[in-house]
């Protein structure tokens, strides 16, 4: 069992009073792994920032407590936490120039100042600014002071590196880049990172972990293959994903030989029972309505499918997105050839029981991946 780095337990962040305040962060519970990224996933406003910043010590904690570890931190200033963070907003020192912003990370570090250099050195070839370390902040862009802010967090020895938007200001090719450069260098050196991000392939791409957020409440915790095959809500099914999940509303009927999903405008989807396994036909006879999802890759067009109208069809240079009404909705489809439909065609598509996921109607909680049980 790999030990415990930093352990958030009930923590709650309100803005102004507990008893009517804004409650940004709800009862948050999770467990960070040494040597482990996670990615705190969430659009604007979801309490992402603010978990952040209260690992860091810039906020408050309105409740709960903050281990690193093994220590209760939630009480200490940030400079007693001995956390690196990289801000979005950058914050560099403008009298430095970015070499010095770089090195002044190192300065209680004791170390000599040829393995300063080095360091600095290594730094600045990873993030690909060897030619602005003799600048001055307000002399150059946004996109490079956030890796300079970036390298200022990854040369300190921190117990935890806290990423805050880390790429946001880059350009698609760079950012690209770096990911595969950042998730190496933290790996090689046995670092732990927490990352914020509302980009998912960033997520995808760095995390060990993702913590999807909404609404201030932690929705699902797991890595992002589990976050992609097994949503544990609706919620994360379809934040998680891109084109989004298809999702629709469906009432449910069934025999001893047959489980029926009825979509609107009397679109019907009909399965053997011998589809799902006892244990899921179960769960689902006790429900009259459920959301039904699907991921875009997983529709198929098949003879002897349901009807589609094709609403859209673009080719993105490497895959076709079809767009189809479908149910008194739009179901997406994916495919990887290049494919010759006009507007207004009808297809026939196939939902296999196997790519299915089902949520509750109220709850939004999932009941059911394919064959297993949520």
């Amino acid at each position: 069992m790999s030990e415990t780095a930093l352990f958030i337990n009930g923590v709650d962040k309100f803005y102004g009073p507990i008893d009517y305040g804004v409650h940004a962060v709800k009862q948050l519970t999770m467990d960070v792994k040494k040597g482990e990224i996670i990615a705190l996933l969430g659009s604007s406003g979801c309490g992402k920032t603010s978990t952040l910043r209260m690992v860091a010590g810039f906020e408050a904690v309105s409740r709960g407590t903050i281990a690193l570890k093994g220590r209760e931190v939630q009480t200490f200033a940030p400079v007693k936490r001995n956390v690196a963070m990289a801000f979005e907003g950058y914050s560099l020192y403008p009298p430095l120039t970015v070499r010095e912003n770089i090195a002044f990370a190192l300065k209680a570090s004791k170390l000599a100042q040829s393995v300063v250099d080095q360091k600095v050195a290594d730094i600045a070839k990873l993030l690909e600014i060897e030619d602005i370390m003799g600048r001055y902040p307000s002399s150059i862009s946004g996109g490079q002071q956030q890796r300079a802010s970036l390298g200022r967090a990854l040369i300190r020895d921190a117990d935890l590196h806290l990423l805050d938007e880390p790429m946001g200001q880059l350009e698609p090719q760079l950012r690209a880049l770096l990911r595969g450069r950042i998730k190496h260098f933290i790996k090689e050196r046995g670092l732990t990172a927490i990352l914020v991000t509302h980009d998912q392939t960033e997520a995808n791409a760095l995390a060990d972990r993702i913590a999807v957020m909404e609404g201030g409440v932690l929705q699902q915790f797991d890595t992002p293959q589990m976050i992609k095959e097994r949503p544990a809500n609706l919620f994360t099914g379809t934040f998680v994903g891109e084109p989004p999940m298809n999702v629709f509303s469906a009432g449910i009927s069934g025999t001893d030989d047959t489980v029926s999903f009825g979509l609107n405008e009397g679109v019907k989807l009909d399965y053997k029972a011998s589809d799902f396994s006892h244990a899921v036909r179960a769960e689902l006879m006790k429900r009259s309505k459920v959301m039904l999802g699907i991921r875009p890759y997983a529709v198929r067009r098949s003879e002897g499918g349901v009807g589609a109208k094709v609403a859209v069809n673009q080719w993105l240079g490497d895959q076709t997105h079809i767009a189809a009404d479908f149910a008194g909705g739009t179901m997406v489809l994916v495919e990887h050839d290049r494919t010759n439909l006009a507007i207004g065609e009808t297809v026939a598509i196939r939902l296999d029981p196997g790519s299915l996921h089902v949520f509750d109607g109220d709850s939004g909680k999932a009941i059911s991946h394919g064959q297993e049980l949520a």
